[in-house]
């Protein structure tokens, strides 16, 4: 998928996640939430690798449970980073983080099933 779907994607996502999930907050217009959107895509393209490398005991032990919980600790990374760089996105703690994530993944994998092409060759 392109860059430019991707975060755009990624925004939407991001923006519902507000919308739905109490302790997950925006203030701010839509300028900044792509720069939210695009510290997630850093953090998910960068971190989220490695902390599934350090973790995968854990998931493997639990089914891939487990990476529902890194998931959300990316999502709260985002908030501290982008909180860091003023850009009105906060979550206020692991469970917020963690639904927050869970909200995120559904809408991201919704979104990027109607907007991508399906090749039949």
């Amino acid at each position: 998928m392109p860059f430019l779907i991707r975060w755009l994607v990624n925004a939407a996502a991001l923006w519902v996640a507000t919308r739905l999930v109490s302790g997950v907050t925006y203030s701010g217009g839509w300028l900044p939430l792509l720069g939210v959107a695009l510290v997630f895509g850093f953090v998910n393209a960068f971190i989220r690798p490695i902390t599934r490398v350090l973790a995968f005991p854990l998931i493997l032990v639990t089914l891939g449970i487990f990476s529902f919980v890194v998931n959300g600790l990316m999502l709260w990374l985002t908030s501290a980073l982008s909180g860091a760089l003023g850009l009105g996105f906060h979550v206020d703690g692991f469970w917020a983080a963690f639904l927050g994530a869970l909200v995120v993944s559904l809408v991201s994998m919704l979104l990027s099933m109607l907007v991508t092409e399906r090749r039949y060759e």
